[in-house]
């Protein structure tokens, strides 16, 4: 079983890339994120014509995610993130595909910190610590993938000087990120690439992209049930390179049988 996330950036903008990068890679469930498009704008009929059943939860201008998968339909089981009913923002997707729970989730940027933006990011984070305690404890096999808007360690990052005020690097982000791996969340990528330098974000500008002045900022963190399950993972960088592609490439994992 092949599940992806991949922050597309604009879901209708980029649709071409879209389905072509289903076409080539495959994938059996996938995570998107940043849809900017309302519930009826999302691409429903294109996404079905290429072989996926879909669950949304969309918004103007920003936000939005969705789960897509491929030869059924995903099982909708929650539509927001727990803990603060008044959040208006799209930002947290759950279904069932074929027994597993799968996530998607865009965690705030929290740009400009200190300020308001940063303390609903590390709100959100907590909000997000505290429902992962609650799936864990089921026991069931879950997936929360989706792009958290952290910068875990220092070498998942180019080097430079120019993110230090950033939110995305600040100690109590990559906290947030840290305690869902301390509950016993198996960050996939870097269990299979545990030395590497590893990006799935490059900047528009710049020109992050040409001088592989990246991040990593797109996550899939798997349940204990799903950890020996583990096969392989991987980022489909050559997505990023594509003409009108979208600021981040897809990070992918498969799963044993």
């Amino acid at each position: 079983m092949k599940i992806a996330t991949f922050n597309i950036n604009g879901v209708n903008r980029r649709l071409e890339n879209l389905l072509a990068w289903l076409t080539t890679a495959e994938p059996d469930v996938v995570c998107l994120q940043e849809l900017k498009a309302t519930d009826g704008q999302f691409p429903k009929a294109a996404i079905e014509a290429a072989g996926y059943g879909a669950v949304w939860r969309g918004q103007a201008t920003w936000n939005g995610v969705a789960i897509l998968a491929r030869d059924c339909e995903p099982i909708l089981t929650r539509a927001e993130l727990p803990g603060d009913p008044s959040d208006p923002q799209s930002r947290y997707i759950e279904a069932a595909v074929n027994g597993i729970l799968i996530t998607s989730l865009y965690a705030p940027n929290g740009n400009p910190q200190p300020g308001p933006k940063f303390d609903y990011k590390l709100a959100w984070h907590e909000r997000l610590r505290l429902h992962a305690a609650e799936l864990l404890a089921t026991g069931l096999p879950v997936v929360l993938a989706g792009d958290y808007n952290v910068v875990p360690e220092p070498r998942d990052i180019y080097p430079t000087r120019s993110y230090d005020e950033n939110a995305l690097v600040q100690p109590e982000s990559r906290a947030a990120f840290r305690h869902l791996l301390d509950q016993g969340w198996l960050d996939a990528l870097r269990n299979i690439y545990p030395e590497e330098r590893l990006f799935t974000f490059w900047d528009y500008r710049r020109n992050r992209w040409q001088r592989d002045a990246g991040l990593r900022l797109d996550h899939v963190l798997l349940s204990r049930k799903l950890t020996r399950r583990l096969a392989g993972a991987g980022i489909d960088r050559d997505v990023r390179g594509v003409d009108g592609a979208s600021d981040h490439a897809p990070v992918w994992i498969t799963l044993r049988d």
